[in-house]
């Protein structure tokens, strides 16, 4: 496997730059930057809510004692959601300190400063104590690290006994085609993805309990798609704010996502455990 750090880097010059903070807003909403969950006449962010919705009452326990810790939180828009509807206090913690400027301004702006905190830093190393939270929750994140084992680790480390873990990555299948998805390592700068196997096997040897997996890979090459016709369709408003050499990278990104999904070789869906 590739050099974590540089996995890190590479996520994290990504999302800091002024091309990816302005294609964020204007294309996903500025809130919740991952896989939707689409039904007829959904936008990108009303289908990406949906999958916020759906984790949330997945969850055996949520309400205003819980503490959430959200790895990879990009935007917040996630943690305002729970804190709103569940009372419950949030920490943040994110590589992309664009982001975290973004989170904390939104946070402001709904009055919700008082129940998220918002952490720079690595969920590959957790600034919080042993531990801390009753519940874990991450989407779309941990497929940029490049030391997946580290982020089990330290989920362990961080919740409470009886604390929940609720995630959703993009993942490969378990036997799959490498060179179906280079395109897509190439992206991130890795080798590979994760896997439903890998979270099965290592979240067992750490001792946690499986106690679901919604598998809902269709609508990762839905959201992709939808992502992707929204950037051609109007490439010529976007491009006035956003480099081409941006979107012209996104499009073709997007692209080797689809393919791999039409191959058969992701998954993707909502992964459910407890210590």
């Amino acid at each position: 496997m590739k050099n974590r750090n540089a996995a890190e880097s590479v996520a994290e010059n990504y999302y800091d730059s002024s091309d990816a903070d302005i294609f964020y807003e204007r294309v996903w909403g500025g809130e919740d930057i991952h896989i939707g969950l689409y039904e007829s006449g959904l936008s990108i962010f009303e289908a990406s809510r949906k999958t916020v919705e759906l984790m949330a009452t997945t969850l055996i326990t949520l309400d205003e004692n819980s503490r959430v810790l959200d790895l990879g939180a990009g935007y917040g828009g996630a943690a305002r959601y729970l804190a709103e509807k569940y009372g419950c206090q949030v920490t943040c913690l994110n590589l992309s300190e664009t982001q975290n400027e973004r989170n904390r301004l939104l946070n402001n702006e709904h009055n919700l400063a008082d129940k998220i905190s918002v952490l720079h830093g690595s969920f590959e190393n957790v600034p919080c104590d042993n531990g801390s939270f009753d519940i874990v929750w991450s989407q779309d994140a941990f497929l940029h690290s490049g030391d997946r084992p580290q982020i089990l680790q330290e989920i362990d480390r961080v919740l409470t006994t009886g604390g929940e873990i609720i995630f959703t990555d993009p993942m490969q299948i378990d036997f799959c085609d490498t060179d179906a998805l280079q395109p897509v390592y190439d992206r991130l700068d890795l080798e590979s993805l994760s896997s439903t196997g890998f979270y099965q096997a290592y979240f067992g040897k750490l001792g946690f309990k499986a106690l679901s997996s919604n598998i809902l890979t269709d609508q990762l090459g839905v959201h992709y798609s939808a992502v992707r016709q929204q950037i051609l369709e109007r490439y010529e408003e976007l491009v006035v704010d956003i480099s081409p050499a941006y979107l012209d990278k996104m499009i073709t990104g997007l692209q080797s996502w689809i393919n791999a999904k039409e191959a058969e070789q992701l998954v993707w869906g909502v992964l459910h455990y407890k210590r």
